[in-house]
């Protein structure tokens, strides 16, 4: 079986591993297709917060069930799964208080521990979500978008309010997909042309910079310190900032303003009980996203072409297929 391993930042090599052996709790599954996320890009680059090294990365997955103990979700072998990467304790307070986005001990696939870019791995099983319509191709960008879902719901974002949305790379975009969805009036920005044009597939404003125009609810999906210290100052007053994106660093604000006009800030880390609604949204035809993959290619050119899809941003997800030789 083949791997691709993250050794030190930007140091991509394939191995050959030893059998998955699987645990009991936990299903044996072979992966099919694995969404490069923007923050296996910054990890690649060592800037990127959580992630430690060496490490397997790739956290967007979607995967074949080949063995599975008997369960109440109804999963069994043979069946297409979009996988949650989230490992939770399930007994700190956060968990107790069903909020196991912020559990104390949190891990994540490809991040904490090794993640989905190889032929096989175990999962437990309760990470695993079905679907008898969707696609491998689907099933592996269930996860980013179940982000965009978390933050609008996070923000009670709710129809006719005022939504700016800094960056439209995929977190943005698909912020930008759920405040629609949930009946804002949304315009969004971006630096990069070849995003820009993606975002206007969605009807609304897209813009270079910011334009003045204060909104009610703003997030911030870039993760970049000044982008996120330039974004207080786009939200009105008794308005929302809801920071996505994660940045390694310390953030600085004008503390006057920011008290003067009364504002939340709001953290939106990961999803929180998502999977079910997203997939259930793409099985209905309420989300397409086949536009959405602009770059594939197979696993083993990971090693070889990862650092030149990191330095250049004329894509919107990359996607890379698990071949039978890797197996």
């Amino acid at each position: 079986m083949r791997q691709i391993v993250l050794e030190a930042p930007r140091q991509l090599v394939g191995q050959v591993v030893p059998p998955v052996v699987r645990q009991p709790h936990e299903a044996l599954v072979r992966l099919h297709r694995i969404a490069i996320c923007g923050s296996d890009w910054h990890a690649f680059d060592g800037a990127q917060a959580n992630y430690t090294y060496p490490r397997i990365i790739g956290h967007e997955l979607s995967c074949e069930v080949l063995e599975i103990p008997e369960n109440p979700r109804g999963v069994r072998p043979g069946d297409r799964c979009a996988i949650e990467p989230h490992l939770t304790c399930g007994v700190c307070r956060p968990c107790r208080l069903n909020r196991p986005n912020c559990c104390e001990s949190m891990k994540v696939l490809g991040v904490h521990v090794d993640g989905g870019m190889r032929g096989l791995m175990t999962v437990p099983v309760e990470r695993l979500y079905k679907s008898e319509r969707l696609s491998y191709d689907q099933l592996s960008l269930v996860e980013f978008l179940t982000i965009g879902a978390h933050a609008v719901a996070r923000a009670g974002v709710v129809a006719g309010e005022d939504v700016l949305v800094v960056g439209a790379g995929p977190i943005g975009l698909s912020v930008l997909q759920f405040a629609l969805t949930a009946g804002a009036s949304a315009r969004i920005i971006e630096k990069v042309e070849f995003r820009r044009r993606f975002a206007g597939r969605f009807g609304v404003e897209v813009l270079a910079e910011y334009d003045g125009r204060p909104a009610l609810v703003v997030f911030d999906c870039t993760g970049d310190g000044d982008s996120i210290a330039r974004s207080f100052d786009f939200v009105a007053p008794a308005g929302r900032l809801v920071l996505v994106g994660q940045y390694l660093g310390m953030i600085p604000f004008d503390h006057t303003p920011f008290i003067r006009r009364e504002l939340n800030i709001l953290a939106s880390r990961n999803s929180h009980h998502q999977f079910p609604r997203v997939i259930g949204m793409l099985e209905r035809g309420e989300i397409a996203l086949e536009p959405w993959i602009t770059c594939r290619m197979p696993l083993a050119e990971v090693p070889s072409v990862f650092a030149e899809l990191a330095g250049h941003k004329n894509y919107i997800k990359a996607l890379f297929e698990v071949q039978d030789s890797d197996l």
